[in-house]
């Protein structure tokens, strides 16, 4: 009997273990689709969050031609391209973005990873104003608690960054509502409103603000998902969290809330493979609608 419990037992480790790499090496393509009156014409995003110098074969080349094949208006970047690591690089994340900005207007959204460069430079050096220049040289607009406008499409993209403050483990910090008002100013009213927020845990505070659609990323699905239910743990380390993947709304307002492309700290996903998400934006007589679907890529 205990010779057929160490067999099963060892079963069930390989069998995870074999997931474990084979969900942590691959990513699905998530599409959702949105029709509002604003919008004057179509518009096709993919949104790349939380990549953290994760390659998807030699210089990321399936990512890659997975974002060629969907043939964007743009790439939104929801923060976390890079790790903030001292000493570490920023190759991946930069070779990465060179390719696509060569093909497509690139609006990026940073992530705690990218704040964190700019606030300890005694711990990483001049990793953030290399991070910056690089940014520079290849024409990528930073959205950094600004915004753009596609007029031809009717669209406006925000970028917010979020003090350190909210980014405390283990409770959600009080946000005030003057506080995104400040860091933004108000949401325009003639356009359809895209907020690239990488925190989701402030989601009622940014349908609150005016964002129609919200941008985020920073849970990684949860690291670990059960199959068919919740994700496991947030950065945040709580089990079971609320905004852990998908999409969430929140009166009028809609979240899409990317499961991310790779990992830092604990480099693993199970049942939870990377996510590269594809939105499509249509004009729309009348009250706005979405659907949404998935495939593998």
């Amino acid at each position: 009997m205990l010779d057929i419990l160490v067999t099963i037992a060892g079963i069930v480790c390989i069998f995870f273990l074999w997931r474990i790499l084979y969900d942590s090496n691959r990513f699905v393509v998530v599409r959702h689709s949105f029709a509002d009156p604003r919008i004057r014409k179509p518009f096709r995003a993919v949104v790349l969050a939380d990549l953290h110098n994760k390659r998807y074969g030699r210089e990321n080349a399936l990512l890659l031609n997975a974002i060629h094949e969907l043939k964007p208006d743009a790439v939104l970047v929801a923060g976390d391209m890079i790790t903030a690591s001292p000493g570490g690089r920023l190759d991946v994340g930069i070779n990465c973005l060179q390719k696509l900005s060569e093909e497509y207007p690139v609006y990026y959204a940073d992530g705690n990873h990218e704040h964190r460069l700019e606030l300890y430079p005694e711990e990483y050096g001049s990793m953030a104003q290399d991070y910056e220049k690089a940014l520079q040289e290849m024409g990528i607009r930073r959205l950094v608690n600004e915004h753009t406008v596609l007029k031809g499409n009717g669209i406006a993209v925000y970028g917010s960054r979020i003090d350190r403050e909210y980014y405390r483990r283990f409770r959600v910090r009080r946000m005030e509502k003057e506080y995104l008002d400040k860091l933004l100013g108000e949401p325009s009213g003639e356009y359809y409103n895209i907020l690239i927020a990488h925190n989701p845990d402030y989601f009622p505070q940014y349908a609150d603000w005016g964002a129609d659609l919200v941008l985020s990323g920073h849970v990684h699905g949860g690291l670990v998902r059960i199959p068919g239910g919740k994700g496991l743990v947030s950065p945040r380390v709580s089990f079971f969290p609320k905004y852990d993947g998908g999409i969430f709304r929140e009166g009028k307002s809609v979240m899409l809330l990317s499961r991310g492309l790779g990992n830092h700290t604990i480099p693993i996903r199970l049942f939870n493979p990377g996510e590269l998400l594809v939105i499509e934006l249509f004009p729309q007589e009348g009250e706005k609608k979405e659907h949404g679907n998935s495939c593998e890529a």
